[in-house]
């Protein structure tokens, strides 16, 4: 896979940060991913920051469990997580090791070759929707449970997360997080402004509680 001349692997010490900070910062970088098809890259458009114990859409929420024990940190590594009973979610950890915290991957554009993308993703009806959404970001990656605990900031990785050329402050847009009914006023998801890959906005409906939470 081709690289541009800024783009380098993200070092672990910037994703030892707050939530917030952590999630703008991920916005324009580029994760990377080998898949039976080849490899396939996608530049960031959309993220979504949760936090720990002040956090009541986290998955860390109550507490560290063997489900959630990778958001706890270090940072810099995926925490990845089946939902809904049908779709893989992925998120990179962030905050020191033993805080947790973690930036949900939302959308991305795709910078690799597009016949790989398009052959992984058949379904979309537009490049943009390739990797619109993320459940289709993790699914275009090859996504799954194994990577669950997989470092990104390691040239050996089977995924791999690159820093972006900065980002204009001014592009960034900021509001309400997606599919939570916990705090989901907080303003903590970022996308890019104009990017087609960018999700719609749609707040979520109370669900039974016996449904699996979408919350990280």
């Amino acid at each position: 896979m081709t690289r541009t001349p800024d783009q380098r692997l993200l070092p672990r010490g910037e994703l030892a940060t707050d939530v917030l900070p952590a999630a703008a910062r991920l916005l324009g970088c580029t994760i990377e991913a080998d898949t039976p098809d080849g490899p396939v890259a996608v530049r960031l458009v959309e993220v979504e920051a949760y936090r720990g114990a002040d956090d009541p859409a986290s998955h860390s929420f109550r507490g560290r469990t063997p489900r959630n024990e990778v958001m706890f940190g270090p940072p810099g590594f995926l925490y990845v997580y089946f939902v809904y009973g049908m779709h893989f979610c992925a998120n990179v950890t962030c905050l020191d090791d033993g805080d947790a915290g973690a930036v949900l991957l939302r959308a991305g554009e795709v910078t690799s070759d597009l016949g790989v993308a398009r052959a992984r993703r058949p379904t979309a009806r537009r490049d943009p929707d390739l990797a619109r959404g993320p459940a289709r970001l993790a699914s275009l990656l090859g996504l799954g449970r194994e990577h669950n605990g997989v470092d990104v900031t390691d040239p050996a990785s089977p995924v791999r997360l690159l820093a972006g050329p900065p980002v204009d402050p001014a592009a960034i847009r900021s509001g309400p997080r997606v599919g939570v009914v916990a705090a989901a006023e907080l303003p903590w998801r970022f996308w890019l402004d104009g990017s087609p890959a960018v999700s719609v906005y749609r707040p979520a409906k109370a669900r039974d509680r016996s449904v699996t939470s979408r919350s990280k």
